[in-house]
């Protein structure tokens, strides 16, 4: 029978190429495995799984997020953050692109979904870099991966995902990821100045900013100090202790609408419009929550986990090994699947595996948030290709974006290699704060 859950498991991940909505596919293999091996009393059990999911407290960080995400999408912050960046960073080589990744890391800082952070970067910033003779690979890509920084620097929707479904506190999460993000944002910047310094006419500088130093400072003061509040006021309660994350979100979606309200963007249109786009991610992610549920029940019970864990167990190097053939796993599979989908399907069936082994499950976590982080730049299915592509101007071509992107992806899987050989860099912050 166990075999029988691994079949199960190659047809999921066939199906799910077929672009059918995931949470069905979830449902369907489930009954259909599940009631000719297990029998439909079986599913006696899935109510209580259900209803363990919606009463999670944890989880209800979830669309207070979302929501807090969407609304200062529409304040106005990140138009004003990208001028005031554009201007203090521009008279440099490659200023321009530093400003977009500055940008990126207080976007995701603050609002945390990725999809409005590409767009509105590419809005902004792309057309003004591409009139200004960068090089449209640059431009493309650089906004690209800053956008995607919403993926592993908190308040990230993956990591409360990660914490809930491994069993790690999200607080903790949120703490080790700040250095891991702190590590993307300066190679980033690294990269750019290297290009710059290299290849001058791929990001020149801009010359035709004559604002007065006292007006720069004062206009860097004014849009850089409400986001930072905002973060203080989120980040700061979860690390200190004074708040859990469902709590500090609810702050953060308090603290959006204040922001919204300050740049008279507070208006019933807007508001709908937020929490229209909340509820219907959040009903997504809960329904594919929901059928990842029933697939991990019918696939325990026939003993998938205990053929996973006797394959694994079984493999030289032992949990070096496993930890490479996982990464690796997790990478080839976002090339093609949702980060919610290999969050809820593949992160249960290898979790118990890596604990089991001895790794120490929030380091384990982290490393699949940072691994996962790529599968928004990876074709043919990256969603900030998508993003990107479908906010930029019809001159920029498809081939541009790709050229963009690989070299970020290296960056992201460098990164990725320096915490697996050396664990200290994610777990010392965490240590301290505890």
């Amino acid at each position: 029978m166990e075999y029988m859950a691994l079949l199960m498991f190659g047809l999921l991940i066939l199906l799910l190429l077929t672009g059918y909505p995931v949470a069905f596919v979830l449902g369907a293999i489930s009954l259909l495995f599940g009631s000719i091996y297990l029998g439909f009393d079986f599913f006696q059990l899935l109510p209580f799984r259900i209803w363990g999911i919606m009463t999670n407290f944890t989880l209800l960080a979830v669309p207070l997020f979302v929501f807090m995400g969407v609304v200062l999408e529409k304040s106005g912050v990140a138009e004003q953050l990208l001028d005031t960046m554009g201007r203090v960073f521009g008279r440099i080589r490659g200023g321009l692109a530093i400003s977009v990744v500055m940008v990126g890391a207080l976007l995701a800082a603050t609002t945390g979904v990725v999809g409005a952070s590409v767009v509105t970067m590419t809005v902004i910033a792309l057309p003004s870099m591409l009139k200004r003779g960068y090089a449209p690979s640059l431009a493309s890509g650089t906004i690209a991966a800053s956008g995607t920084l919403g993926q592993i620097i908190p308040p990230s929707i993956i990591l409360i995902l990660l914490g809930d479904v491994i069993g790690v506190p999200v607080g903790e999460l949120f703490i080790g990821a700040v250095v891991p993000g702190m590590m993307l944002i300066v190679a980033y910047i690294l990269y750019i100045g290297y290009v710059a310094w290299r290849h001058p006419h791929l990001a020149p500088a801009v010359q035709d900013d004559n604002s007065e130093l006292a007006a720069l400072w004062i206009s860097v003061l004014k849009s850089l100090l409400p986001p930072l509040l905002l973060i203080i006021a989120v980040l700061g309660s979860i690390f200190y202790g004074i708040a859990s994350p469902t709590e500090s979100a609810a702050v953060g979606a308090l603290g959006a609408l204040i922001l919204a309200a300050l740049h008279r963007r507070l208006t019933m249109p807007n508001l709908r419009d937020a929490m229209q786009k909340t509820a219907r991610l959040t009903s997504m992610v809960f329904l594919i929550f929901i059928g990842a549920t029933a697939f991990g029940l019918v696939f325990v019970g026939m003993g998938g986990d205990g053929l996973i864990l006797d394959i694994f167990s079984g493999l030289p190097g032992g949990k070096w090994t496993f930890l490479i053939f996982s990464m690796l796993l997790i990478f080839v599979l976002g090339f093609f699947l949702d980060f919610i989908e290999i969050c809820f399907i593949v992160v249960p069936i290898i979790a118990p595996v890596a604990i089991h082994l001895g790794i120490d499950p929030l380091w384990f976590a982290l490393l699949i948030a940072i691994n996962l982080q790529t599968s928004f730049l990876t074709p043919p299915f990256g969603f900030s290709l998508f993003y990107l592509k479908a906010s930029a101007p019809p001159t920029l071509k498809l081939m541009d974006i790709y050229k963009g992107i690989t070299p970020f992806v290296a960056i992201q899987l460098v990164v990725l290699g320096l915490i697996i050989s050396f664990p200290i860099l994610t777990m010392w912050l965490p240590n301290l704060m505890a």
